[in-house]
C-alpha cells in the first residue's frame, strides 16, 4: 500500500515538474522564433518596416493556428489533458496575433487569400471537426478522432525541419537553422514524448517522438556543418532565400 503511495505522489510530481517544463519551453520557442524574425531573420521587422509582406506565404501562421486550435479541443475532450489544453491555449493566442499582423501589413490581394484560407481552415474546418465529433461521436471514439486529426497535421508540419536539414545539407552551411531552435525541437520533443509515454497516449507520442528524432538529427547536421564555409554560389543563395522566405515562424505545439 504504502509502496502504491509513494509511486502515485512520484508520477504526480513527474507530471507537474512536464508541465511547468513544457510551458517554459513553449513560451521559449515563441520567443526564440520572435528573435529570430525580428532580429536574425528580420522577416517582421522588414514587413513592418516595408509596410509589406512582400512574397512572404500566411499558410504557415494560419495551419499552427488550426494545430494550436485542435490539440486545445484534444486537451479539453480528454480527461486529465489539462497540459496539453493550457500550453496550446497560449499558443492559439500567439498566433492569432501573428495573423492579425500579416493581414495587416499584407497586400490586398494576399490579404484576401489570407482571410479565405483563415475562414476555410481555421474556422470552417475547425468548426466542422469540433460539431462532426461532438454530434456524431462519443467517448473514446470522439477522443481518438480528434487525436488523429491532431497527430495527422502535427506529422505533416514536420515538413518544415526537414527542408531545413536538406538546405544544410545542400549548402553545407548552418546559417539558416540555429542551434537554439534545433536543440530546443529537440527538448521539446523529447519532453513531451516522455510525457506521453508517462500518460499512455499514442496520438502524443508518435508526432513528438519524430519531433525529437528530427531534433537528434539538426544537432547532429548542426555538429558536422557547423565549422563549414559558407557557400557562395548563386544556387546556394537561392536555396536559402527561399528556405528563408517558407520556413514556418513557429515550431508546431503538442
Amino acid at each position: 500500500m504504502l509502496s502504491q503511495f509513494w509511486f502515485f505522489f512520484l508520477q504526480c510530481k513527474i507530471k507537474w515538474f512536464i508541465f511547468f517544463s513544457c510551458l517554459f519551453l513553449t513560451f521559449f520557442f515563441f520567443c526564440c522564433d520572435i528573435e529570430k524574425i525580428l532580429v536574425c531573420s528580420g522577416t517582421f521587422w522588414r514587413i513592418i518596416k516595408h509596410g509589406s509582406t512582400e512574397d512572404f506565404e500566411s499558410l504557415p501562421y494560419i495551419c499552427t493556428l488550426l494545430n494550436s486550435s485542435l490539440w486545445t479541443y484534444y486537451g479539453i475532450t480528454k480527461p486529465g489533458e489539462l497540459l496539453v489544453a493550457t500550453v496550446n491555449g497560449f499558443g492559439i493566442l500567439v498566433e492569432a496575433v501573428y495573423v492579425v499582423l500579416f493581414l495587416m501589413y499584407a497586400p490586398k490581394n494576399m490579404r484576401v487569400k489570407t482571410g479565405i484560407l483563415v475562414g476555410i481552415l481555421d474556422v470552417g474546418f475547425l468548426a466542422a471537426a469540433i460539431l462532426v465529433t461532438r454530434l456524431a461521436l462519443q467517448g473514446e471514439t470522439r477522443i481518438d478522432a480528434i487525436g488523429f486529426m491532431c497527430a495527422g497535421l502535427n506529422i505533416i508540419m514536420y515538413g518544415s525541419p526537414l527542408v531545413a536539414m536538406k538546405t544544410v545539407v545542400t549548402t553545407k552551411s548552418v546559417e539558416y537553422m540555429p542551434f537554439f531552435l534545433s536543440f530546443f525541437l529537440f527538448l521539446n520533443g523529447g519532453i513531451w514524448a516522455f510525457y506521453a509515454l508517462l500518460v499512455q497516449d499514442i496520438f502524443l507520442g508518435v508526432p513528438n517522438g519524430i519531433g525529437f528524432l528530427l531534433g537528434t538529427a539538426q544537432l547532429l547536421l548542426y555538429a558536422i556543418y557547423r565549422n563549414a564555409k559558407r557557400s557562395n554560389n548563386k544556387i546556394s543563395e537561392g536555396l536559402l532565400e527561399q528556405g528563408k522566405q517558407e520556413e514556418p515562424l513557429v515550431s508546431p505545439l503538442h
